[in-house]
């Protein structure tokens, strides 16, 4: 599977601000492949604003569409009118391995709840506009043991299939390629059997 997520490092952020009757929405957008970088980026966030009424969540630690490595949370504004919009915002990006903080700082006007959901979604919308976006491309782990004739095809054949080749183990009867591999691909690799027919000793991939 192939798709964007934020062009950052690992514990990098891009800042946002808007404001909106005198409250401030400061939106920390990062890149979230897992969990934890996201608990991380919360961390950061509530340590360097201790002072803030509300520190509301939103991200997708996986692809789009993702269901389990989610999370929302209103962080004491009103019931659905933070987290949920963020979140919202952030799914209808298309990015996958995205999160955000949005930072309030209370301007002494209530909005109401509508007006709440539109502050936090157009913080957040307003964020990934300008954020930094490169393809990723789903993969597992493939290992291919070969004798040293086949090895020149397969590495020209693997470049061809976008397929990254991490480490090569040489032996004295043939070298063990190990890959990562596209999942988007898997339909290909009966190819590289029928390329490699007689040269490969044996192929393994993870789940």
């Amino acid at each position: 599977m192939r798709y964007a997520i934020p062009d950052l490092a690992s514990g990098e952020h891009r800042y946002h601000e808007i404001e909106i009757e005198k409250s401030r929405f400061i939106t920390w957008t990062a890149f979230i492949p897992d969990i934890a970088s996201f608990d991380a980026l919360l961390a950061q966030a509530r340590a360097a604003h201790p002072n803030a009424s509300h520190h509301c969540t939103a991200y997708i630690a996986g692809a789009p569409g993702e269901q389990n490595a989610i999370g929302f949370s209103d962080d004491g504004e009103p019931g659905g009118t933070a987290g949920r919009p963020m979140y919202q915002a952030l799914e209808g990006s298309g990015l996958g391995q995205v999160g955000c903080v949005v930072i309030r700082y209370f301007g002494g006007t209530k909005l109401g709840t509508g007006g709440l959901v539109r502050a936090y979604t157009q913080a957040v919308v307003q964020a990934l506009e300008g954020l930094p976006r490169r393809p990723f491309i789903e993969r597992r782990t493939l290992r291919i043991r070969i004798d040293f004739a086949g090895e020149a095809i397969a590495r020209e054949w693997l470049a061809m299939q976008d397929a990254l080749i991490e480490s090569a183990d040489y032996e004295a009867d043939g070298v063990t390629l190990s890959i990562a591999w596209p999942r988007e691909r898997d339909s290909d690799l009966s190819a590289l059997t029928s390329r490699l027919k007689g040269q490969l000793t044996r192929l393994d991939s993870s789940a």
